[in-house]
């Protein structure tokens, strides 16, 4: 099975040649439309589709490819920081205020949370923080074997901040204490911070590379698995992030 993450910056819809051709079971895409909107060849296209967004325009799409099936998971709850008023706004929130997340099924088999952290450098749980905060609220489903985190996080640890607990490092020590770990580290031997292979330049340019769209793996799958990246001059004229593909060997 080979599974694709892609932020595809937007218009999915005229890109499509170019996905098939990954030749993908599962598509992941961040940034895409929602085919519902849309008549004729994107919405044949979809098929079988999980779609999530605030923006027709700019989502995350599902798309299941090759007979393979997608079913989303009602992951819903609410989450408040102990030894905080209850009655403090900022101390509880619920997964439906969070974006964007994306639960799903594999064929009944393997759980995936599909991720496109947003947010701005102005609220204190945008990005990361936003996974932060849906960590506290899931954790426990996204603590079994055949579990997948994927997607773009929008964040580094170059980024972390010292004052606060939901930083990106933080966020990578708490997938790992409920068994998930990025395939890409685990893979590569390379500390989060210093990776060598980019997924995303920024105003695509070759001199502002950054590592920010990850997969997470649980232990049982992470010895099963390939984690590829996309070459910056195949898909740097479709996207400022290349994809990110994960080839089970025996699956």
């Amino acid at each position: 099975m080979k599974i694709v993450t892609w932020n595809c910056n937007g218009a999915l819809r005229k890109k499509l040649a170019d996905v098939d051709a990954l030749d993908a079971d599962i598509l992941v895409i961040q940034e895409c439309e929602d085919p519902a909107n849309y008549k004729g060849q994107y919405l044949s296209w979809a098929g079988d589709y999980l779609w999530v967004g605030d923006n027709k325009n700019k989502g995350i799409g599902v798309f299941a490819k090759n007979g393979n099936s997608v079913t989303a998971l009602p992951w819903l709850g609410s989450y408040s920081i102990p030894g905080i008023s209850e009655h403090h706004a900022s101390a509880t929130w619920t997964t439906d205020q969070l974006k964007l997340f994306l639960p799903f099924s594999i064929n009944n088999t393997l759980t995936i949370l599909a991720v496109w952290t947003k947010g701005s450098d102005e609220e204190a749980f945008g990005y990361i923080g936003q996974l932060w905060k849906y960590l506290q609220i899931h954790r426990n489903e996204l603590a079994g074997p055949k579990t997948i985190v994927l997607g773009d996080l929008n964040s580094n640890v170059i980024w972390d901040k010292a004052d606060r607990w939901w930083s990106h490092t933080g966020v990578v020590q708490e997938l790992d204490h409920i068994g998930l770990q990025s395939v890409y580290h685990h893979q590569k031997a390379e500390m989060q911070g210093q990776e060598s292979t980019p997924t995303f330049y920024l105003h695509r340019n070759l001199n502002k590379p950054y590592h920010i769209d990850y997969v997470f793996a649980s232990t049982d799958l992470i010895d099963n698995c390939q984690l590829d990246i996309g070459q910056h001059d195949k898909w740097l004229a479709l996207s400022d992030h290349m994809p990110l593909y994960l080839t089970f060997r025996n699956h």
